[in-house]
């Protein structure tokens, strides 16, 4: 089983994250977690701590030596530099309390309220700093280990922009990978350069007016054997998994798997992706509609997923709220924030779709070491093609 936690807040001194199941022998660098974190953090409509205050460095503190893993929980460190300006506010000393730094005006869209009702607070910091989308730099660092398991069994984790703002993109019949290498070259990581024109005017008028945006993106993983997951009990459904792995990244409303809504409304005897059979090839399909993945299980294809980010709840122009001491009618906070964060938010459901594709290929071939688990990788795909 491949798990992970992470710990931090948004202002705090660092973020940790402590990743458990990764077998032995894997060659990990930070030079390559770092990559990853780069990538979530610049993208047009980000604000500006992510992408000049902080520049996200990963320190690896336990189960790597020489370039190698070891077997034991990875433990990563990411230091937050800003952390000098808020010493005071985020300080676990008693004696640094003050009413001043409290904030009592919830936003509405965000879980300020919920939480501080819930953990019965008086300053919606105490809840914000956990709940703030910085703490994806975490998963992100997890992810990036987790990508690079997955590449020595031939398996590729895409993502690119499909939508902000109600500006969609036209994919056309290009591949993920190629999709994929479009998306790295555009400042909202869209490949459709018409469409990446209106995303990123879009951005810059809802800068003007105080607003954010949200949107969609994709996420494609190639190269998983077909038998990843279960049918047999719910919480064992790779569908399930990788939904939930999703819906999880903060501000994430939706998603789908294939086509997903788009199938409720057609015949099932033009959505179901016919099966077809080559020597030496087994088993394959010309369509992919359900998105690599039937009854929970990877059935060969690519796994196909979108998720939908709503607009951030941090409005420069702030939406009505109440202060939660006084009762009394009144704007809501403004706090510091992104613009739309969709892009970088492909990244992390990257990390995401990682960690859990991951896991479940540990699951399906065990193994203490990387060689163990490619072997018995190496004897299934053999019987694959002999079935």
């Amino acid at each position: 089983m491949i798990r992970y936690m992470t710990a931090g807040e948004s202002h705090g001194k660092c973020l940790m994250v402590i990743l458990e199941g990764i077998p032995a022998g894997l060659k990990v660098t930070e030079e390559a977690i770092n990559k990853e974190l780069s990538r979530r953090q610049h993208s047009f409509g980000r604000g500006e701590r992510l992408q000049y205050i902080e520049n996200d460095q990963v320190e690896i503190l336990s189960g790597v030596r020489w370039g190698e893993t070891l077997g034991s929980p990875i433990t990563m460190k990411i230091q937050n530099k800003d952390w000098e300006n808020w010493k005071k506010i985020m300080s676990i000393s008693e004696e640094d309390r003050s009413d001043k730094f409290r904030l009592v005006r919830p936003r509405p869209g965000h879980t300020d309220l919920a939480g501080v009702l819930k953990f019965d607070r008086h300053d919606t910091r105490d809840i914000l700093e956990r709940a703030s989308a910085r703490e994806t730099a975490a998963r992100t660092a997890a992810g990036a280990v987790c990508k690079r398991l997955l590449e020595e069994f031939g398996i590729q984790v895409f993502s690119f922009v499909t939508e902000i703002g109600g500006h969609r993109a036209k994919l056309g019949s290009l591949s993920a990978e190629d999709l994929f290498k479009l998306a790295e070259k555009s400042s909202v990581r869209c490949p459709d350069k018409d469409a990446e024109a209106k995303m990123v005017k879009a951005i810059q008028q809802a800068k003007a007016d105080g607003d954010t945006l949200g949107g969609v993106y994709t996420v494609a993983v190639t190269g998983c054997p077909v038998g990843l997951g279960s049918h047999v009990q719910w919480d064992l459904k790779l569908t399930g998994r990788l939904a939930q792995a999703l819906m999880s990244i903060q501000a994430h409303k939706g998603v789908e798997i294939g086509n997903g809504f788009g199938l409720a409304k057609d015949k099932g005897s033009d959505v179901h992706d016919e099966i077809f059979h080559e020597a030496g090839r087994g088993f394959f399909r010309k369509t992919n509609n359900a998105g690599g993945l039937e009854g929970g299980i990877t059935n060969g294809e690519p796994i196909v997923l979108q998720a939908a980010m709503k607009p951030l709840a941090s409005l420069r122009r702030p939406l009505k709220s109440v202060n939660i001491l006084t009762k009394e009618e009144m704007a809501a906070e403004i706090v510091r924030s992104d613009v739309c964060p969709v892009a970088s938010a492909s990244i992390v459901g990257e990390a995401m779709a990682a960690l859990v594709i991951a896991d479940a290929m540990k699951e399906k071939f065990g193994g203490d070491s990387v060689r163990e688990m490619s072997d018995n990788h190496s004897r299934y795909l053999e019987y694959l093609r002999q079935y």
